[in-house]
């Protein structure tokens, strides 16, 4: 059959059924994506790691098969290259780990192959996933498809960038600060952070240990919130060698049982403003859920400062001193990006011990603390950034007159990486330039159904729009 131009930015969900039904092969599907990666990652520069000739043997392999076909079976899909996938450079965007392809899948990886996806290759990330802009010296910068002259977010931005414009069906990311929700904000696409340890984080590079155990998950990425939920169902599950492995399993939440949950939105925490239209898109999601029967009203923890500065001495310190011995005697071969990580991190004081013990003991004291003001208000409706997607290299903005620097533009994620919450981003509205703008839907720790399930009624009334230049 004539396989359709646009098929690639169809949603997953549709994509497998045109493969159950038996009107496209997985060659035709994967050959269509095979087009796409290369009429555009030229531009985009998405990818670390493809190869067409692999995925085209793969595909044909699959069509020939009689085994038994999983939920994902010919799935296109990709997987950000800090996630081991056997055969696939994993280098982390670094030249100190040039040429490492894994032997062994991250277990993730290995319920995606179990599940039958076809893995088109790994996607561009930042050096060390230190940054919200995604460049290195191994493969440079990766483009936004909406304007390439601008990032597509980080850290798991070649993954957002391939999945917005149609040369991934779904992927993986990951996400200790803001990484798969910043990249879906970013270039108008969903996302899921989960709480860490529902989705198994064995695999990932550099390990997520430590402080990284609470801050940090493997998360789904797609075009629709119903193929992000489909990820998490199929990649969810308890791995037994994981410290932090949960034994949570999945539920189906009626609608009724989500408008039983009242809703708390903000567009702010008055210390970092946002734009305009950032704030039309939170208040016309507070609107559609309304309109859906929720009980939705203005509320703001008031623990989010306290969260985000204790975010700050995990993530920038402990990150910059997890790095040292790796990249002592070596910093002529870091990224100018890592670098500016790691001059941030040396402006603050030295981290000790007491202080350390300190804050690691103030953050479980004030997780608690947000999660007993959460009761009245389980689900929240925040921005994601400050900003749409910024100019490659920008590091302020002036809105309403007012300053914001780099990491305070996205401190809307930082809160909830700190609280180990799961949070969704579904793309709303738009910039006055063009730019997606998305919102964030954030559950309480294991309550991840709660906010894939809220975050499909804010999809249906809103979603995806492809990139002008992802269309044929």
């Amino acid at each position: 059959m004539t396989v359709p131009a646009n098929v690639v930015l169809a949603p997953a969900s549709e994509q497998l059924e045109l493969l159950r039904s038996r009107q496209l092969s997985v060659t035709e599907l994967t050959e269509a994506h095979i087009r796409q990666i290369e009429r555009l990652n030229p531009t985009l520069n998405a990818f670390a790691d493809f190869d067409a000739e692999r995925a085209r043997h793969e595909a044909q392999r699959m069509d020939a098969s009689h085994a038994a076909r999983g939920p994902l079976y010919g799935l296109p899909v990709t997987v950000k290259s800090s996630i081991a996938a056997a055969g696939y450079r994993c280098e982390i965007g670094s030249l100190l780990h040039q040429g490492d392809i894994p032997r062994e899948d991250a277990v993730v990886v290995a319920r995606l192959r179990a599940a039958g996806a076809l893995i088109l290759g790994t996607t561009n990330c930042p050096e060390f996933l230190m940054a919200y802009e995604t460049a290195n010296l191994l493969h440079g910068q990766s483009r936004n498809p909406w304007d390439p002259g601008r990032t597509p977010g980080g850290s798991s931005g070649g993954e957002s960038a391939a999945i917005a414009a149609g040369m991934s069906a779904a992927g993986l990311g990951s996400d200790s600060g803001g990484s798969v929700r910043v990249p879906a904000h970013f270039t108008g696409i969903c996302s899921l952070k989960p709480t860490p340890g529902r989705i198994p984080g064995r695999g990932h590079l550099p390990p997520c240990v430590g402080p990284f155990s609470i801050l940090g998950a493997i998360g789904p990425m797609a075009r629709t919130i119903k193929d992000v939920a489909l990820m998490f169902r199929t990649l969810s599950g308890r791995d037994p060698d994981d410290p932090v492995g949960t034994p949570s399993a999945l539920r189906e939440l009626s609608l009724d049982e989500l408008r039983s949950q009242p809703v708390g939105y903000f567009e702010d925490d008055e210390l970092a403003p946002v734009t305009p239209e950032t704030r039309a898109a939170v208040r016309a999601v507070a609107e559609v859920l309304r309109q859906a029967g929720f009980r939705v009203e203005p509320f703001r923890p008031q623990t989010l400062e306290p969260l985000r500065k204790l975010w700050w001495k995990f993530f920038v310190q402990c990150g910059a001193m997890f790095y040292e011995p790796v990249i002592r005697g070596k910093r002529s071969q870091l990224s100018p990006i890592f670098k500016e990580f790691l001059d941030i991190a040396e402006s603050a004081h030295a981290l000790t011990a007491a202080g350390l013990l300190d804050a690691w003991a103030e953050l479980d004291l004030l997780r608690g603390k947000t999660l007993a003001v959460m009761r009245d208000h389980p689900v929240l409706v925040c921005p994601v950034a400050s900003i749409p997607a910024f100019r490659h290299g920008e590091r302020t903005w002036k809105i309403d007159g007012r300053r914001v620097d780099y990491l305070d533009a996205v401190r809307h994620t930082q809160w909830f990486n700190a609280l180990a919450a799961p949070a969704a981003v579904v793309p709303v509205g738009k910039s006055p330039e063009g730019l997606p703008i998305g919102v964030q839907i954030v559950a309480r720790p294991f309550d991840d159904e709660t906010a894939l399930g809220v975050a499909a009624v804010v999809d249906a009334a809103f979603g995806y729009r492809p990139p002008s230049g992802a269309i044929f």
